[in-house]
């Protein structure tokens, strides 16, 4: 299968994935509204998503793929070819399923704790604590599931079969998406918005058992023969427990922060932590697309330029990259900041989710999307650290602005409330790639360069006149957005069509394009290798 093949596999699906993901999220929205029920089950969603994150991306991403991959190229003499490599990863499925195993129930017996940890403040609503304690044991179940889904996943990568793995998340919001309708059937029966969580909660382990088994009919079909038997701490799984240690410490900053997050929206007032979720979805949809393109794409080419020693082709690599992320970030953020208003009213106000919440939530999308580049750019800037080798530095510096992103929280929430939140998650990224760029540059690995910098700038001309365009424009159809179906769509039409032609035409005229780049990107065939693809929400 060619490169352009795989990718092209795997991008239509993560494509399909993001689009249900944002119809499970509009449903439940509409379905459940932002009260007490949909913040408990948002944190209970939160909690074996973000130690899924930790456990399968963080460990099978940087250290399972790779050993399994070279055990299976190297020869049969060696120690290695298929048979050797499906020995080892029976082995560490062997050994992994216990420890999932244990470590769920740990975590179940312990939920009371880890809620009153994360969701204190539920304590004070009658009722809202312990249901936020139920479902959390509901869901946790999937964290073991789905961590398993993404070991099976890195297995038929590494046989070069990339569509099963990208296409369980489209099964995980395919499921969700059936509980939210059961529930809401069912919730309305009996009139109580608990049914409908329930349901969902359910649903959420449902769907880890449906991509598991979809998963092991996909690696049998595969010719892969795994077993579960009694578990052997042989060399390599000894290995990989040595290599799994740093790649969950460094994935562990970042899930840090996201709990941290959680546990300041959680002290809010209540609907405060759904509304954030729901925010975030709107930002995700850009940042899914562009920040895992880049990533995906800069980390072998740029290493290839560092291992034959070519720095100038490394700092032209680079710069084209943070070319195409600010070219493809600025006016997507223009346009989200401008345009939140239509878009949460058209897609999330409705139902139980009101226009007083709708207008919450937009504000916290102008503020998250005031990091949108930042996020893009963390993605361009850590590769030049792992392409030579260097893990710690990247590591360090999101820790440094864990604790930063600690005190300004502590600073600006009491006064500014869950878009205070919003806005210091933007300005410690914004701090986090200006670091990174500082260290990159003192260390000669990167520098931004007065033609780079021109670029830039007139990128910023036609987000600023397309942007111009959308604010005029956002009045005249303000009754549209919430109106039936097919006034939404033609007055959403109307802005991002208006939005994309401005901000095109208007950076061809004033050189924002680089045509150059741009024919050169389209001829491009890298002989790179894809990475592999973990589940996804």
């Amino acid at each position: 299968m060619s490169l352009v093949r795989n990718v092209g596999t795997i991008g239509g699906l993560t494509l399909l994935s993001r689009i249900f993901g944002f119809a499970r999220d509009i449903l439940l929205a509409r379905v459940l509204g932002a009260g007490l029920a949909a913040d408990a089950f948002q944190l209970a969603f939160v909690l074996p998503n973000t130690f899924r994150r930790l456990f399968a991306e963080g460990a099978f991403s940087v250290a399972f793929v790779p050993m399994y991959t070279r055990t299976l190229a190297a020869d049969p003499s060696e120690g290695g070819g298929e048979d050797a490599a499906d020995r080892f990863a029976s082995d560490v499925l062997s050994v992994f399923v216990w420890v999932l195993l244990g470590f769920s129930a740990i975590a179940m017996i312990a939920m009371p704790a880890i809620v009153w940890l994360l969701a204190g403040e539920y304590q004070e609503v009658p009722g809202k604590f312990e249901l936020a304690v139920a479902l959390s044991r509901t869901t946790f179940p999937y964290l073991g599931l789905v961590s398993l889904v993404a070991m099976l996943s890195g297995v038929l990568n590494a046989h070069s079969k990339f569509a099963p793995g990208a296409f369980v998340p489209v099964l995980l919001n395919v499921v969700l998406i059936t509980g939210i309708v059961t529930g809401y059937f069912l919730g309305k029966a009996s009139g109580s918005d608990q049914v409908i969580a329930w349901c969902v909660a359910l649903a959420v382990s449902a769907s880890g058992v449906a991509q598991l088994v979809y998963m092991a009919w996909a690696t049998r079909k595969a010719g892969v023969k795994l077993q579960v038997r009694a578990p052997r701490f042989t060399k390599d799984v000894r290995k990989l427990g040595m290599l799994i240690l740093p790649a969950t410490f460094g994935a562990g900053v970042y899930q840090i922060s996201q709990f941290v997050d959680t546990f300041f929206a959680t002290s809010l007032e209540q609907g405060s932590l759904t509304l954030l979720k729901y925010a975030d979805r709107l930002n995700q949809m850009p940042l899914g697309i562009v920040g895992i393109a880049l990533g995906t794409a800069i980390l072998p080419m740029l290493a290839r330029h560092i291992q034959s020693h070519d720095d100038a082709g490394a700092q032209r690599l680079q710069a084209n990259a943070v070319e195409i992320a600010c070219l493809l970030t600025l006016p997507a953020a223009v346009a989200l900041a401008i345009c939140a208003p239509a878009f949460v009213t058209a897609f999330f106000v409705g139902g139980k989710m009101t226009q007083a919440h709708g207008d919450t939530m937009a504000a916290i999308v102008v503020a998250l999307v005031c990091g949108l580049p930042s996020y893009v750019l963390v993605k361009v800037f850590q590769p030049a650290f792992f392409s030579r080798e260097d893990t710690r530095t990247p590591v360090w510096i999101a820790a440094g602005t864990l604790i930063v992103n600690i005190a300004v929280n502590i600073a600006v929430v009491p006064r500014f409330g869950i878009v205070g939140l919003a806005g210091a998650t933007a300005f410690t990224s914004t701090l986090n790639v200006a670091t990174l760029y500082t260290i990159l540059q003192l260390r000669g690995w990167f520098h931004f360069t007065a033609r780079l910098g021109s670029r830039i700038a007139r990128q910023i001309v036609a987000s600023a006149v397309m942007g111009g365009v959308l604010w005029a424009l956002m009045p005249l159809m303000a009754g549209r957005y919430g109106g039936n179906v097919f006034e939404k769509v033609w007055s959403l039409a109307a802005l991002c069509i208006s939005g994309m032609l401005v901000f095109f035409v208007t950076a061809y005229l004033v050189g924002a394009l680089d045509k150059d780049l741009l024919a050169q990107l389209r001829r491009r065939r890298p002989a790179a290798k894809t990475e592999p693809v973990t589940p996804t929400d």
